[in-house]
């Protein structure tokens, strides 16, 4: 739009407006005349001011001033195509369309040589559903334009809907007659024809696509295509052996005689055909992968659906020499699609050989690796992918998660600082979070408390809402009994937004024990034990402290006992058993 206003200020600055009288009819028709208003000096001078003014309060958001102006302009012009427009689009946005559509119309009919006034009654025409006043100008713009073919385009759309098909091959014709014979409009005419039950100038169109193009090899196998589709086999299969006589090579002839075999019933043949074309050193990946593709949905959509078909296939191919990682890649996505995912992991294997740049490739085996719980194989997978894709941060966190349950903890800080390095102003705010909640568990592990804080608190200023960060910052917290508000407040966080998580509960029941709030710690811990912590010695074992600390003993004693058979290691626990008492570790 502001290229529009641009393009009409200049024109108002530089040419005098022109203005058409009108008679009776309220169309404006070629053969009226043109009278130019002639403005003088003064009335031009304050037309540009008060049409300036409108463009700078619309700029402004001032609309009802803008308004005015523009209503103003035209008291001084009647006949200024640049304020009809303009005041145009304001009544459109009113909802007044009769207004809008005529001051349109006016400002078409005093600047028809103003592509974008045309355009935009045109699409006006076809919101209103006036396809007839539509086709009239576009017919007009066609004359007016020549460079322009989105009015053709928009006539072929409009004959089309109308199901005028003459009217369609016409338009189609004046589009080649402009842009040259090619594929698309002659298979557009082809399809045409087919509406109108003329098969013989339907297939006389694809004919002549490949008369104009005799050396293009692709237009002949599209003919072959063409008479196969709509029942012509002999004709078909003549046409692409034509093709395999002067290309024995030629990828989309034997594809499609493939398909000939296929719909003759000549199983054996499709298959041999198949397997020239993808056993053929000389075809190109890419064409491989496009046919394996197209079987691969023909398979989807036939009735028997019989994957062993497409696996043998692959399987075939597969025993070639691979130096192209498109074909393994698909194979492997094909077998993870039918829940194949054992028979998928050597395959995408073969892909981080030959392509180690792969990173969908890496992350599938780490998925697999993941459900398995296989860290070695985490570790085998990752370590040479963060080295190929240095910025893959997806990889350097399953690596450090892995030599996290590896016990390698300072391989976790290595990988996890080479990680943040890597950072840009894009990375996800919560992906930087993780890695240094992850430093913070294993700073803790080191007991270098300090450090551990210092990353928490880092994790948390990415994201304040990292849940496991929240709850091992506070745990460690109160198990140190230090900061317990600031524990409590991060504790809470973590049970309102995970009421039912029993390590949450538990964090925030005990940094509730340690404030000496038993009663409240007493109803957190019970929701734990509700919670599956009945599962954990050490939720257990708080659970015994609270209750003695409520005045109930021999709960306290039931859970504490509990607690020893599930092998708790507490330094303390025994000897609360045997004296009966909380015993502060």
């Amino acid at each position: 739009m502001k290229k529009i206003i641009l393009f009409l200020l200049i024109n108002a600055l530089l040419f005098p407006l022109c203005t058409t009288v009108q008679g009776k009819k309220k169309k404006v028709r070629k053969e009226e005349k043109t009278v130019v208003l002639q403005l003088t000096e003064e009335q031009q001078r304050k037309y540009d001011y008060f049409f300036l003014e409108a463009i700078r309060m619309k700029e402004k958001k001032e609309y009802a001033t803008a308004f005015g102006l523009l209503q103003h302009c035209l008291e001084i012009n009647p006949n200024a195509s640049s304020a009809l427009y303009e005041i145009s689009q304001y009544y459109m946005f009113l909802r007044q369309v009769p207004q809008g559509q005529a001051a349109l119309e006016k400002a078409v009919a005093y600047a028809p040589d103003n592509y974008w006034y045309s355009q935009g009654l045109v699409s006006l025409y076809q919101q209103q559903n006036e396809l007839d006043k539509a086709v009239t100008l576009l017919e007009t713009m066609v004359t007016r334009f020549p460079a322009k073919q989105d009015p053709l385009f928009n006539l072929l759309d409009i004959y089309s809907h109308q199901e005028k098909y003459n009217d369609v091959i016409s338009t189609l014709n004046r589009l080649e007659k402009r842009l040259g014979k090619n594929e698309q409009l002659s298979m557009e005419k082809f399809r045409i024809y087919l509406q109108m039950k003329d098969d013989k100038k339907a297939f006389r169109e694809i004919e002549s696509l490949v008369q104009e193009y005799p050396m293009d090899m692709r237009y002949q196998v599209i003919l072959g295509d063409v008479y196969l589709q709509n029942g012509k086999k002999q004709e078909a299969y003549e046409a692409y052996q034509k093709v395999l006589a002067v290309e024995p090579d030629n990828p989309m002839a034997l594809f499609s005689m493939a398909s000939y075999y296929d719909q003759i019933g000549q199983k054996e043949l499709y298959q041999q055909q198949l397997d020239t074309l993808l056993l053929n050193k000389k075809v190109a990946p890419d064409t491989k992968i496009n046919v394996m593709r197209q079987i691969i949905v023909e398979n989807e959509q036939s009735a028997a659906k019989d994957s062993t078909q497409v696996i043998a296939l692959f399987d075939r191919i597969m025993k070639l020499d691979q130096d192209d990682p498109q074909i393994p890649m698909l194979y492997a996505q094909y077998l993870l699609s039918k829940n194949m995912e054992p028979e998928a992991v050597p395959v995408l294997e073969q892909v981080v050989d030959l392509d180690p740049t792969n990173k969908a490739a890496r992350l599938m085996l780490v998925s697999a690796a993941v459900k398995k719980e296989d860290y070695k194989q985490i570790i085998k997978v990752c370590e040479p992918g963060i080295e190929a894709t240095p910025d893959a941060l997806e990889l350097y966190y399953y690596l450090a998660i892995a030599y996290h349950q590896a016990e390698q903890t300072d391989s976790v800080l290595s990988i996890c600082s080479r990680a943040l390095e890597h950072i840009t102003p894009d990375t996800r705010k919560e992906v930087i979070s993780d890695f240094y909640s992850i430093m913070g568990d294993i700073y803790h592990t080191k007991k270098q408390m300090k450090e551990a804080y210092a990353a928490y608190d880092s994790a948390l200023v990415y994201n304040p809402s990292n849940i496991g960060a929240l709850n091992n910052y506070a745990y460690y917290l109160s198990v140190e009994r230090r900061d317990l508000d600031k524990a409590e407040e991060m504790s809470y966080k973590t049970v309102k937004a995970e009421p039912n998580n029993s390590t949450y509960l538990d964090t925030y029941a005990w940094i509730l024990f340690e404030k000496g709030n038993y009663a409240e710690a007493r109803i957190y811990i019970d929701n734990a034990m509700k919670s599956d912590g009945g599962k954990s010695d050490v939720i257990v074992e708080h659970c015994g402290d609270i209750y003695f600390m409520t005045g109930d003993v021999e709960g306290a004693l039931g859970y504490w006992k509990k607690a020893l058979e599930m092998g708790s290691e507490s330094k303390t626990l025994k000897q609360k058993i045997e004296k009966k008492k909380f015993i502060a570790e």
